[in-house]
């Protein structure tokens, strides 16, 4: 096992969003210091942080110089160009490293690092032409659904089609980018597992949710989500492959379908704390931002027991904000067993996310129970 960096140490994100900000107060409880690399000032992660450095992306030498200030480097976000990576590399380890950024930032690749690791997914095909698109329809059938092959998140960059007539306006409505056609899936649900390997190898996993979704949005997450032990068991073998085959040193989530029969599908990857990860942050011994912190310093991981037999976590959107004023943030918090976390954001926008809601019950449904009302109690 490579050497341990220990608290005193200052740990360089790349992004400067929430999950980064959370990132920034669990190394914060751990003793490190936090340095911020984005293109924003006063971000989420820089309110936090020591030092903010801000810069582009593509600036690989203010990169360089960021990466003598650190111990070591981590991204909060996927859609981080790998020259970027490349750059701080050069002075510092990455981590979970440029395998996984790789594939997990644009479709095709992952989809095909996917099947050739005979890991389930959906059908697809490359699309480049509307030539390729034609016949990708006539092989897939409709329903499909077309993604960008790069740079998607939260339903961006995808379209469905219902019909084969469908297709060129789905292109269209895409800028007939380079893309990738799905194979439309039946799902019962949509679960997800987010898990950590250390340097060492070892890994660990905080079990399967379930998550339900708005306006293409994650909404809430109930954890544990109510499977059969050997879906769970399928589920945590596929993640552990995944996390093998990338090398992966840090967190990574695998967003699963779950068929209506009982068939697991991968239906991606993001190398990085995920947004279903959030309740672990009051329903576990380790949250998963304390499992990053541990993972990519090279220390042992941490237990990801639940303190109680349910969790949940619901979004907040800039769509629950008023018009003038500010949510009803007293009612909320009147409710016993809510955790209100924010952002630090000052613009809330329809879609955006501002912060969540966390609570731990005896069961799932009634820690849902619970988010859902102290959500509705923001007025």
């Amino acid at each position: 096992m490579s050497e341990a960096i220990l608290p005193g140490a200052t740990i360089g994100i790349l992004g400067s969003g929430q999950l980064g900000r959370m990132l920034a107060l669990a190394a914060r409880e751990m003793g490190y210091g936090v340095a911020v690399y984005s293109p924003e000032a006063n971000s989420p992660t820089g309110q936090i942080a020591d030092i903010e450095v801000v810069g582009a992306y593509d600036d690989l030498d203010a990169l360089r110089a960021f990466a003598h200030q650190v111990d070591v480097v981590t991204q909060e976000f996927e859609n981080v160009p790998v020259a970027a990576l490349d750059a701080v590399g050069e002075i510092v380890s990455v981590r979970p490293g440029r395998a996984a950024l790789h594939t997990a930032q644009h479709r095709l690749r992952e989809k095909t690092f996917l099947h050739a690791a005979g890991i389930p997914c959906a059908p697809f095909r490359a699309i480049d032409t509307a030539e390729d698109l034609a016949r990708a329809v006539e092989e897939l059938g409709a329903p499909c659904v077309l993604k960008t092959a790069g740079f998607g998140y939260d339903g961006k960059g995808q379209a469905k089609i219902l019909h084969p007539e469908d297709a060129i306006a789905a292109w269209d409505s895409i800028d007939r980018q380079p893309a990738v056609l799905e194979g439309f899936i039946d799902f019962e649900r949509e679960l997800s597992l987010v898990g950590a390997r250390g340097v060492d190898g070892e890994f660990a996993h905080f079990g399967l949710v379930e998550n339900t979704h708005a306006k293409h949005i994650l909404d809430v997450t109930l954890a544990p989500a109510t499977v059969p032990e050997a879906v769970l068991r399928e589920a945590e073998e596929i993640a552990r492959t995944i996390f093998q085959e990338l090398e992966v040193v840090g967190v990574l989530c695998v967003e699963f379908f779950l068929g209506r029969n009982g068939n697991l599908l991968v239906n991606e990857i993001a190398p990085r704390t995920h947004n279903s990860g959030h309740w672990t942050i009051d329903g576990c011994v380790t949250s998963q931002f304390e499992q990053q912190l541990r993972a990519v310093c090279g220390l042992p991981l941490g237990s990801t027991e639940m303190l109680r037999p349910g969790a949940a976590m619901a979004n907040l959107l800039g769509d629950v904000w008023p018009e003038s004023g500010s949510p009803n943030w007293a009612a909320s918090c009147a409710i016993p067993g809510v955790k209100l976390h924010l952002y630090g954001k000052a613009e809330a926008r329809p879609g955006r996310k501002m912060g969540h809601l966390n609570a731990a019950a005896e069961t799932p449904e009634a820690a849902a129970e619970l988010v859902r009302r102290a959500r509705a109690a923001l007025g």
